[in-house]
């Protein structure tokens, strides 16, 4: 004990400064902190982090309407000291003095500040610039911090477009305020309250009634759905008339429960899938032995009638790390089936030769196996390669189903580093399970949980919270129809979308099997159909 008191006794002056401005930051305690600042002015020499602790405890006391004005002025006092002194500001530095700037009401300040840092802006920096012009409702000089932040390269998150949002929708910006629920739509799942109250106001307001188109193209509007890998078109507000904004829910066949709107499992656009092909290939190829990779892209060019593509290595070795275990083809086969059976087409197997060569050395599964190759169906990636890269690219490139389990989250997909891999996996990735030794595919959602634009105009808008399904999630339904109306163009539009890239996959089981999309007509091209082989079966047992 005596030690300590000791210890703490010979504490330098600076040492007792820092621990006593740590507490002052830690608690946020602005009058202490300025007590703190007084005392040491003519004994401690002050630097940078000394002043970011400062004005971080002054930019947190705005907030609060006793200690506002004092935080302001000691807040500035600290800044120009801190220039006076010749200590470089930071970033932290600019976020905490334009928080200061934008307290009082001063937008162009804040803006001029972050600016100051060039490129080392980040959101936090431009945050009260944005926040301050859109609650003084100067709208034209928040889409100019908006756009200044995006050249930069940072990319607006909810608030951010929320705010921006709100000051469109205030100001009757009906232009901008269509932008902003589609910059929404990219950028979150479901919206927060606050979110959801600012939409509602909008399409319950006088001017969204008068918008609207009353007469448009309707195959264009298709096309650009398509294009868009459904869920949205762009092509601004459709209809005319008051809308009916109500609160819904939406079936588990994607049905919304108010309007009858049939939504849509999301894909991503035509332009995004070739990039990512090409990404993957690119990729590939840096890593892979040009040539051969070269040869799989060629083949795949000549056998383009695939609805899915297996991960075989994933399937056959599924659940088997027991003394046993080793790679199962019964499992395999019985994914091969049950694909087989769900569209009367084969899928593509891909499984690497390594693997491949020791399954043919055992007669009991040389003869399926060699049929599979002759077949077209099995594909043996080269000695020395990754599969992965293959089974990605033909999933990808033929805009297939992909059977895995594979939550693909490895190095080799973080190389693809794409914003839009999340939405790809969710609309083309097929997991798997066995019961009882028979596969139990787990088809990609009916829907996509995402804001979503119909091709009559309506519009649907998911609301964030936790559910223990989604059936029970609340969704903002937006429509100029009657409820009971039934939308039976969108609904041709939702299944020209799913039929464009894989029709089973926008479809639960149960309802795919009441639809009668076990015989779906699948991509381009026919190939030889034929009845599993009896090996098949005798393998199953």
């Amino acid at each position: 004990m005596d030690k300590n008191k000791k210890k703490k006794k010979n504490l330098t002056p600076e040492v007792q400064f820092r621990l006593n401005l740590d507490n002052c930051s830690k608690t946020k305690d602005l009058s202490t902190a300025i007590s703190l600042y007084e005392s040491a002015l003519s004994t401690i020499r002050f630097s940078n982090n000394h002043f970011n602790s400062f004005l971080y405890i002054c930019s947190n006391a705005v907030s609060d309407p006793s200690t506002k004005n004092p935080a302001i002025e000691f807040g500035f006092r600290i800044f120009d000291h801190m220039v006076s002194s010749n200590v470089t500001p930071n970033e932290a530095t600019v976020t905490a003095v334009a928080r200061l700037a934008a307290a009082t009401d001063d937008g162009d300040k804040a803006f001029e500040l972050a600016k100051g840092v060039g490129n080392c802006g980040k959101l936090r920096t431009y945050g009260p610039a944005l926040f301050c012009y859109c609650k003084m409702g100067e709208a034209d000089k928040a889409y100019q911090v908006e756009d200044h932040m995006r050249s930069i390269g940072l990319q607006l998150e909810e608030a951010e477009l929320v705010g921006l949002l709100k000051v469109s929708v205030v100001k009757e910006r009906e232009e901008k305020v269509y932008q902003y629920l589609h910059k929404l739509r990219m950028s979150v799942r479901s919206v927060s309250a606050s979110a959801a109250e600012i939409i509602q106001s909008w399409f319950e307001g006088e001017v969204a009634a008068k918008l609207g188109l009353s007469d448009w193209d309707k195959g264009q509007v298709k096309e650009a759905i398509l294009q868009n890998g459904g869920g949205w078109h762009g092509r601004g507000w459709l209809g005319k008339g008051k809308w009916i904004v109500q609160r819904s829910q939406i079936a588990p066949d994607g049905r919304c429960l108010t309007c009858q709107e049939r939504l849509v499992c999301v894909d991503i656009d035509k332009a995004e899938t070739e990039r990512f092909a090409e990404a993957v290939a690119s990729l590939a190829m840096e890593r892979e032995v040009h040539s051969n990779f070269k040869e799989f892209q060629d083949w795949l060019e000549k056998h383009s009638e695939y609805d899915a593509v297996v991960d075989a290595a994933n399937v056959g070795l599924y659940q088997q790390n027991f003394a046993e275990g080793g790679f199962s083809i019964a499992q395999l086969v019985t994914v091969v089936k049950e694909l087989h059976s769900r569209s009367n087409k084969w899928p593509l197997v891909v499984l690497h030769k390594k693997r491949l060569r020791a399954l043919l050395e055992n007669a009991y599964y040389r003869e399926l196996l060699e049929e599979w190759i002759n077949e077209k169906v099995l594909y043996g990636t080269p000695f020395g390669s990754n599969d992965d890269w293959y089974w990605l690219y033909a999933a990808v490139k033929r805009k297939c189903l992909l059977v895995t389990n594979d939550e693909m989250r490895d190095h080799i997909f973080e190389l693809l580093g794409s914003s839009f891999f999340a939405i790809w996996k969710e609309r083309h990735q097929v997991k798997y399970t066995f019961v009882k030794g028979e596969s139990k595919l787990l088809m990609p959602p009916t829907y996509s949980v995402v804001i979503q634009e119909s091709e009559n105009g309506s519009w649907h808008v998911p609301l964030a919270g936790e559910v223990a399904e989604e059936s029970s999630r609340s969704w903002l339904c937006m429509s100029r129809h009657d409820k009971q109306h039934t939308s039976v163009e969108a609904a041709e539009v939702s299944e020209l979308v799913c039929s464009d890239q894989i029709e089973d996959s926008c479809h639960s089981d149960s309802f795919a099997s009441q639809n009668g999309l076990n015989t779906c007509s699948g991509l381009a091209g026919k190939r030889k159909e034929r009845s599993p082989s009896p090996s098949h079966s005798s393998l199953q047992s």
